[in-house]
């Protein structure tokens, strides 16, 4: 596993922990991790070829804006909260595991982060990224476009229920 995945894996679980938290963090960060996973998976496909590279330039961009807005979010809570997170983002950009990838935590989707269930949609024909947006951003999950008709889904099993019914009008179309 890559610094930046084990990065991004200990974002996802800093921004569930602030929502849980109360903090009120905007929703388009959710969107914004979800794009960031997407850069990172295409980078990894092939990490020579000079496209990925600018791929993994961009990513590790926005890994830091992200990083950057959750941890003023962190440091609201107090310094002891704020550095355990600090820690856990150091010790990744060291090379250090902290959170291991779930290897059974799906059948289907691989690379589920820690604690959040997950659930693949296969549509017959492709939906507008905009409203698939916005029913993740409703219902505080994590999407990633696999291709025009498969999306990802991350999140609380609840809210993954509730999506799914959203969506449902979407599979017999």
């Amino acid at each position: 596993m890559l610094p930046i995945e084990q990065t991004w894996l200990i974002l996802v679980e800093l921004l569930t922990d602030l929502k849980k938290n109360g903090k009120d963090v905007p929703n388009s960060i959710n969107k914004e991790i979800s794009l960031l996973k997407t850069s990172i998976n295409f980078y990894k496909k092939d990490m020579s070829h000079p496209d990925m590279i600018k791929e993994f330039d961009k990513a590790n961009i926005k890994i830091t804006e992200i990083q950057n807005t959750l941890l003023r979010y962190a440091e609201e809570m107090g310094d002891e909260y704020f550095n355990e997170w600090v820690d856990k983002l150091r010790r990744a950009n060291l090379g250090e595991e902290i959170y291991k990838q779930p290897e059974t935590a799906s059948k289907f989707i691989g690379g589920a982060p820690p604690g959040f269930s997950s659930a693949k949609i296969h549509l017959k024909k492709p939906l507008a990224e905009d409203r698939t947006q916005e029913i993740a951003e409703y219902f505080n999950l994590i999407i990633e476009f696999e291709d025009d008709t498969t999306i990802a889904i991350y999140g609380d099993s609840e809210n993954i229920k509730k999506a799914l019914k959203e969506f449902a009008p979407f599979f017999n179309e």
